[in-house]
C-alpha cells in the first residue's frame, strides 16, 4: 500500500511539472480582424486567414465585419482593444474615420496591421495590400491603348473616402491624361456594389451616348454599369449594339459570375487581379507577434486579365480552387491534427508517464479504464444509430442492466445537448455577430469540442447548422409574411441582403424574389 501511494505521489509531481512548463511555453496569441464590409472578396480572404492559422500552433483569430458602417467598425475595434487582443488586423472603411481608434490601440501597446485599405493614422505597425494607384494607372493605360488615344470613357468609383477608390481614381486619371484625345465623361460615385453602379448611371443626367469604355473600380460595379447602360439604350434608334461599349473592372476573382469568368465570356474586356493572400497577412502578423523581422510597407503583386491571357489565368484559378476544396474536405482532420500538434509536448511526456505506470504494475487500472471507455462508446453508438424503434427495443432488451443504464444516461445527455444547441441557435440567429465561437462559449465547450460533438450527433458542422437555420427561417418568413427581402435578411442575422440572396439561392436553388412571387400567387 505504501508503495502504491509513493507511485501516485511521483506521478502527481511529474504531471504538475510537465503541465506548468507547457503552459509557460504555449502562449496563445489572440488576433482580432476587423473587416470594413462583407463580400465575396473578403469572404475568400477570411477563409484564407483561418486556413493560415493551421500552420501555427498558438494563433486564435476572431473576425468581425463593419458592413460599410464607420460607427459599427469603430465599436468592434474598441471591443477588441478592451479584450486586450495581442494584435489587430484592420481594413478601414474610410481613410479618416478609423484613425483615432487605431491610435488608441497603438497607445495601449497593441500592434495594428492595416490591410487592403489605408488609414490617415501614422501609428499603425505595418501595411499590406496591392498597389491601388498602380492598378488604376495600368487599367487607364490599357484602355487608352485599346482606344488608340481617343474616345469617351466613363468611370464608376468605389466608396467615397476609401483609399482604394481614391488611389485607383488618381492612377486612372494620371494614365488617361497622357492621351488628350480621350474624354472622361464623368466619374460617378458608387460604393463597390453592383446596385450602386446601376443607381449612379440611372441618376446621371448627362450625355451617356457613344461611351467607348466604362472603368468600374471593381468588377461588380463594372457589370452593374453594363446592365444599366444596356437597359437605357435598348429602345434607342437606330438599334443599340451592346458590343460597342466595353467594360473593365478590378478584383479578378475566380468562380461563376466573377471577374475572370466575365472576361472569358466577353462581359468584361479586362479585369485586374487584386490578390487576397490571407497567408501573407497571417505570416506578417506572426512575425510581429514573435519579434521577427518584418517590413512596414508590404505590396502584393497583381496582374491584368485580358482576353489574351484569360484561359491561363482561369486555369490557374481553377487549380487553386481545387486545392481549396481539398483543404475544406480535410478541415476536420487538419483541425484535429494541429490541436494535437499544439499539445505534442504534453502527449510525449504523458507517453513517458504511461510507460512508467506500466513498469510500476498499473496495467490493471489502465485496462479497467479502457474497458469502461469501450462500454460507453458502445452504448453511445446504440443511441445515435439509425435503428427503428422496435429493433432498438429488442437490442436493448438483450443488454445487461448496467449497459441499459449507460444507454439511457448517454441518450438523455445527447438529447439535452441537441435541445440546448437548438435553443441557442434559434434565439441568437438574428445577431449578425453570432459565430461558432459565441455558440461554443454559450455551450460551455471549446470550438473543437463543439465541432466534434455536433458533427458526431448530426452529421453537420456548427457553421452548417447556423447557416441552414437562418435560411430555413428566412424561407418561412418570405412565404408567410409581408416583409421585404432586406428586412428578412437582417432579421435572420445576415448583414448584407446581397450576400443573403446568394446563400439562399445556393441552398434552395431559388432566389428570395421568386419565393416572394410564389407566396403572392
Amino acid at each position: 500500500m505504501r508503495m502504491q501511494h509513493s507511485h501516485h505521489a511521483f506521478i502527481y509531481i511529474l504531471l504538475s511539472v510537465i503541465l506548468s512548463s507547457c503552459s509557460d511555453n504555449m502562449k496563445t496569441y489572440h488576433i482580432g480582424v476587423s473587416q470594413c464590409s462583407e463580400d465575396i472578396w473578403r469572404e475568400k480572404l477570411n477563409r484564407e486567414l483561418r486556413t493560415a492559422t493551421y500552420f501555427y500552433d498558438n494563433i486564435d483569430v476572431c473576425i468581425a465585419s463593419g458592413d460599410d458602417n464607420d460607427r459599427r467598425q469603430i465599436e468592434q475595434i474598441e471591443r477588441y482593444i478592451d479584450k486586450n487582443v495581442d494584435l489587430l488586423i484592420v481594413a478601414p472603411n474610410q481613410m479618416m474615420t478609423m484613425s483615432s481608434v487605431i491610435d488608441r490601440a497603438h497607445d495601449k501597446g497593441i500592434p495594428v496591421i492595416v490591410f487592403d485599405r489605408k488609414t490617415s493614422s501614422k501609428k499603425f505597425t505595418a501595411y499590406i495590400g496591392a498597389d491601388n494607384y498602380n492598378m488604376g494607372f495600368e487599367m487607364g493605360r490599357y484602355i487608352a491603348a485599346q482606344m488608340d488615344g481617343k474616345g469617351r470613357v466613363l468611370e464608376i468609383m468605389g466608396l467615397k473616402g476609401s483609399s482604394p477608390a481614391i488611389d485607383r481614381h488618381n492612377g486612372f486619371l494620371a494614365a488617361i491624361k497622357k492621351s488628350p484625345g480621350i474624354e472622361i465623361v464623368a466619374s460617378l460615385q458608387g460604393d463597390w456594389t453592383r446596385e450602386s453602379a446601376i443607381k449612379a448611371i440611372n441618376d446621371y443626367n448627362g450625355d451617356l451616348s457613344d461611351i467607348d469604355y466604362v472603368f468600374g473600380q471593381n468588377d461588380r460595379m463594372a457589370l452593374g454599369a453594363r446592365e444599366a447602360l444596356n437597359t437605357l439604350r435598348r429602345n434607342e434608334e437606330p438599334p443599340y449594339n451592346p458590343h460597342t461599349t466595353k467594360y473593365c473592372g478590378i478584383d479578378g476573382l475566380s468562380g461563376k459570375g466573377n471577374g475572370i469568368e466575365s472576361v472569358r465570356q466577353g462581359l468584361l474586356d479586362a479585369s485586374y487581379i487584386y490578390p487576397t493572400r490571407g497567408d501573407l497577412v497571417m505570416r506578417l502578423a506572426v512575425n510581429i507577434l514573435k519579434g521577427k523581422p518584418y517590413e512596414r510597407d508590404n505590396l502584393m503583386k497583381s496582374a491584368i486579365v485580358t482576353r489574351e491571357n484569360v484561359e491561363v489565368m482561369l486555369m490557374q484559378a481553377e487549380e487553386m480552387e481545387i486545392q481549396n476544396d481539398r483543404l475544406d474536405r480535410l478541415h476536420n482532420k487538419i483541425d484535429w491534427y494541429f490541436t494535437q500538434y499544439r499539445h505534442q509536448q504534453v502527449y510525449l511526456v504523458l507517453l513517458v508517464v504511461i510507460i512508467v505506470l506500466i513498469l510500476l504494475g498499473a496495467w490493471f487500472a489502465l485496462t479497467t479504464m479502457y474497458r469502461r471507455h469501450q462500454l460507453e462508446r458502445e452504448a453511445f453508438s446504440l443511441v445515435v444509430g439509425n435503428l427503428e424503434k422496435e429493433s432498438s427495443a429488442r437490442n436493448v432488451a438483450k443488454l445487461t442492466p448496467e449497459e441499459q443504464k449507460q444507454i439511457e444516461l448517454s441518450s438523455n445527455m445527447d438529447d439535452r445537448f441537441l435541445e440546448q444547441l437548438r435553443q441557442i441557435v434559434q434565439s441568437q440567429m438574428g445577431d449578425s455577430e453570432f459565430t461558432v465561437e459565441t455558440l461554443a462559449s454559450k455551450m460551455g465547450l471549446s470550438r473543437v469540442q463543439l465541432y466534434r460533438k455536433t458533427k458526431l450527433l448530426t452529421g453537420r458542422t456548427p457553421v452548417d447548422i447556423i447557416r441552414q437555420s437562418r435560411l430555413n427561417r428566412a424561407k418561412a418568413l418570405l412565404s408567410s409574411s409581408h416583409k421585404s427581402i432586406s428586412e428578412v435578411a437582417y432579421e435572420v442575422g445576415f448583414s448584407a441582403p446581397s450576400y443573403f440572396a446568394k446563400c439562399f439561392k445556393d441552398e434552395f436553388g431559388i432566389s428570395p424574389t421568386e419565393v416572394l412571387q410564389l407566396s403572392k400567387q
